[in-house]
């Protein structure tokens, strides 16, 4: 999950930064209105945290702009605490709004929170896909099966449902460990060399060349994401 950071106090961008990276998202950061749109138009965000206060274009002229396009969940950060700055924010299509100062660990909560809404809005249970498709690949939900190309992909039961649990989020990094735990299913035990394993026997499935992946990276010293670079 790509998220968007705009405020024009470096030390508040790189704490919220660092600690949500530690989270398994990918930050994105610009210390204006102006910066924060370019990048908005130019590569795929999944939510924004906005700063109110900024140089060049203000957090409510960026969200205007924001929902003439896009309903990604939006997140306000303010130093202000009027109540019609609160009121203007939530009518201009604002998720969420926190006052300065605030809790890292609340934001981030409430972040987590926030993708969750917006996955089950753009995949209600009424019309839920049972396909899921990245690049090439697909998976069926139903009949457990994995393609790409639309050729059916030989997995094994951990096999599939790892990559299924990368496939329902792309972009995110997960810990060798967060695998082992989601997969597996073992709260208190942990094997680094499975994990590894069944990694290397996915890209074996699924890439052209495993050892130079299009899809399923190594993000050193953390742990891997499902990521798309094509050609």
């Amino acid at each position: 999950m790509n998220i968007l950071i705009a405020d024009d106090e470096n030390d508040i961008r790189n704490l919220i930064k660092i600690s949500l990276e530690e989270n398994g998202y990918t930050v994105l950061t610009a210390q204006n209105g102006k910066e924060a749109w370019d990048i908005l138009t130019s590569r795929e965000v999944d939510l924004a945290i906005l700063d109110v206060m900024m140089p060049v274009m203000d957090g409510f002229n960026l969200l205007r702009r924001i929902r003439e396009r896009s309903t990604i969940p939006v997140i306000f950060l303010t130093a202000r605490t009027d109540d019609m700055d609160k009121v203007l924010g939530l009518g201009l299509g604002a998720d969420d709004y926190l006052s300065k100062p605030f809790s890292v660990a609340e934001l981030v909560a409430r972040v987590g929170a926030q993708l969750r809404r917006s996955n089950e809005y753009l995949s209600p249970k009424g019309k839920s896909a049972t396909t899921i498709t990245y690049g090439s690949l697909a998976i069926d939900r139903e009949k457990c099966c994995a393609y790409k190309n639309g050729s059916p992909i030989e997995l094994g039961a951990k096999e599939y449902k790892l990559l299924l649990h990368f496939m329902e989020n792309p972009e995110r990094v997960f810990t060798k460990r967060q695998l082992y735990h989601a997969v597996w299913d073992e709260e208190y035990y942990f094997d680094d060399n499975t994990v590894m394993v069944h990694i290397s026997r996915i890209r074996n499935r699924i890439e052209d060349d495993p050892q130079k992946p299009k899809y399923l990276k190594t993000i050193r010293g953390i742990g891997y994401k499902l990521h798309y670079t094509g050609g």
